[in-house]
């Protein structure tokens, strides 16, 4: 009997140590995932830093003697045609102050970067990539090649890097410390919507500025598979659907001329505990 027992005790005393391991073993994991998690998240953070243009110092000016001005000979007026930034500003967008090198970006950071996009008054300020030949790696992996969360914001590559496809979608993860497209569901509030109407899209080009004209969920349809965007009546379908978009969280922006001309892009990210839905923040190219 005595045999039995210590037997017993013997098995117990090993089961114990194999789920010891086991826990210390998981405990591992969760704390390098966790630290794997926030080094991406600096990462990012610092970059969006980099891309801030700091205001220079206003120079001290020196007492010099003025010298009689030369006669100025008035040429005659020429209608110049405005700048780009000229007329975005006469449109009501204010421009950032924010520099993106993308040369940069590329050399030291990862070489799929090929966009930046930034959101005033939200998380959002995150470089764009895409992967050459797998459509989701970025859904997966972070800027330094590294599994995990957060991954990146990124789009398939069924979309052009240039943004002249019909309608781009942009995905990212919906974190739950609010970084990410998170920050997406702030547009769920009416009174943000209203008081957030652009997406700005740095390109090594040019800055692209859209104006925001739905906000809502949707169903997790691939989009760029479930609709033919090449053909205008599948456009115009697509449009007018989303316009007829049901519920609290939908807003949009009916005064504002979206055709089957126009140029889109779709912000995409979880709808929390709806697997089934994505939110999605959608926006039309103005400076064409």
């Amino acid at each position: 009997m005595e045999e039995k027992r210590s037997e017993n005790d013997k098995r117990l005393l090993i089961i114990g140590l194999i789920l010891l391991c086991c826990a210390f073993i998981v405990g591992a994991l969760a704390i390098r995932d966790r630290v794997l998690r926030y080094r991406a998240e600096k990462q990012l953070e610092e970059l969006a830093e980099q891309t801030i243009v700091e205001e220079p110092e206003p120079m001290i000016e020196e007492e010099v003697m003025e010298e009689p001005e030369p006669e100025v000979v008035e040429e005659p007026e020429v209608d110049e045609e405005p700048t780009e930034e000229e007329k975005l500003l006469a449109y009501g967008v204010t421009i950032p102050d924010k520099e993106v090198d993308f040369d940069n970006l590329q050399e030291t950071v990862n070489k799929d970067i090929y966009a930046w996009i930034y959101i005033p008054d939200s998380a959002i300020d995150y470089p764009v990539l895409q992967h050459a030949t797998d459509t989701a790696y970025y859904l997966n992996y972070n800027l330094d090649g590294s599994k995990g969360y957060p991954g990146c914001i990124y789009t398939e590559y069924y979309n052009s890097k240039d943004f002249t496809d019909p309608l781009t979608v942009v995905y990212g993860h919906n974190m739950k410390n609010d970084t990410m497209f998170a920050g997406l569901h702030k547009f769920e509030d009416e009174e943000y919507f209203n008081n957030h109407p652009f997406i700005y899209m740095y390109t090594p080009e040019k800055l692209l500025v859209y104006e925001i004209f739905a906000a809502c969920r949707h169903s997790n349809e691939h989009l760029l598979f479930g609709h033919d965007f090449s053909n205008a009546s599948s456009m115009k379908l697509y449009i007018d659907d989303i316009m007829k978009t049901e519920g609290k969280t939908s807003h949009f922006r009916k005064d504002l001329e979206v055709t089957s001309d126009s140029h889109i892009l779709t912000l995409s990210t979880c709808v929390p505990n709806q697997a089934d839905y994505r939110y999605l923040v959608q926006g039309v190219l103005i400076n064409e």
